[in-house]
């Protein structure tokens, strides 16, 4: 039976053209992810893409990953590619501490984060389009057909992300090449900057959803969405739609862990709760949601005079 990371490691052992060895990184739920060393002192990490994750709308197309982390690594942001294999890319291994929810929370990691988020936006478009509202579609088609499990009271919660897509439809951003998928893990911090990894789910996207997903998977409190957003627009005058796109990260990638424990079980970590990582990402929305603010904030996005309390 083929064992693709295997065939992944003797390809970068005749390339390298010396023993490599090879340490897998634990924490990614989806692809394999490893750091090579060599004797003589060079470091890369491999990540060999499972293709069943693309599959089961868990990631964009392989092709599609590469081609947007070859452009992601032109703005100095992602990691540079030292190869490209068939299924599988050697990418450089980044030297610095990756973050967690607390210290991504940190005023200074907030500013640093802005503008590693700026740069990655300011370069070459990605090869596709990503909208989280088509991305929700996509999900909860695949729940339904297969009968997945969602939260108690997830579907009476939909009708929310219609309000949410039509309050930000009256004033869109231009999109901009988006990682999508900003939890603290994906980060790290170095003496030159923040850097970014990990392009499963990138793709052209309105900058506000970035900004969202990274205060919803740090879950930040309104002051550190508002820090957020001056920090990376220069005022608060988004802060609304950051605010939006939050709980739309929160209500849609909740299907995410849903998907990946019922179609991709033998991918599934041991000691990862994905229904409790699901019903957590659920209770927030529903926290958000059920917020007095909610209702002035979908006013005020969307044009309407803010109802009152």
């Amino acid at each position: 039976m083929p064992d693709p990371v295997k065939d992944a490691l003797d390809l970068v052992t005749a390339w390298a053209g010396r023993p490599i060895v090879s340490t897998t990184i634990k924490g990614g739920l989806s692809h394999h992810i490893a750091r090579l060393d060599t004797e003589d002192g060079d470091r890369w990490l491999l990540r060999v893409l499972d293709p069943r994750i693309t599959e089961a709308g868990l990631g964009i197309p392989l092709d599609q990953e590469i081609a947007n982390t070859v452009r992601a690594a032109s703005t100095g942001v992602g990691p540079r590619v030292v190869q490209v294999l068939p299924g599988a890319m050697v990418l450089e291994y980044i030297e610095g501490i990756t973050l967690d929810a607390p210290s991504l929370r940190r005023p200074e990691m907030i500013d640093g984060v802005a503008v590693a988020c700026r740069r990655l936006h300011a370069g070459p478009r990605f090869v596709n389009q990503f909208s989280i509202f088509r991305k929700l579609d996509e999900l909860l088609g695949l729940c339904r057909a297969h009968g997945l499990a969602t939260p108690p009271g997830y579907e009476d919660l939909l009708p929310v992300a219609s309000e949410i897509e039509g309050a930000l439809a009256r004033r869109p951003l231009p999109s901009v090449p988006c990682h999508n998928d900003l939890l603290a893990e994906n980060l790290i911090a170095t003496p030159q900057g923040v850097r970014i990894v990990d392009y499963q789910l990138s793709g052209d996207n309105d900058p506000c959803f970035e900004l969202g997903d990274i205060a919803a998977e740090a879950d930040f409190d309104p002051d550190q969405v508002e820090r957020l957003t001056h920090a990376y627009f220069g005022d608060g005058a988004y802060a609304g739609q950051v605010r939006l796109n939050l709980i739309m990260s929160n209500l849609t990638w909740t299907l995410w862990f849903a998907v990946h424990q019922g179609l991709v079980r033998d991918r599934a970590l041991p000691d990862f709760d994905y229904d409790g990582e699901a019903a957590d990402k659920f209770g927030q929305a529903v926290r958000d949601v059920d917020d007095p603010s909610f209702g002035r904030l979908i006013d005020m996005v969307g044009g309407r005079t803010p109802r009152t309390p």
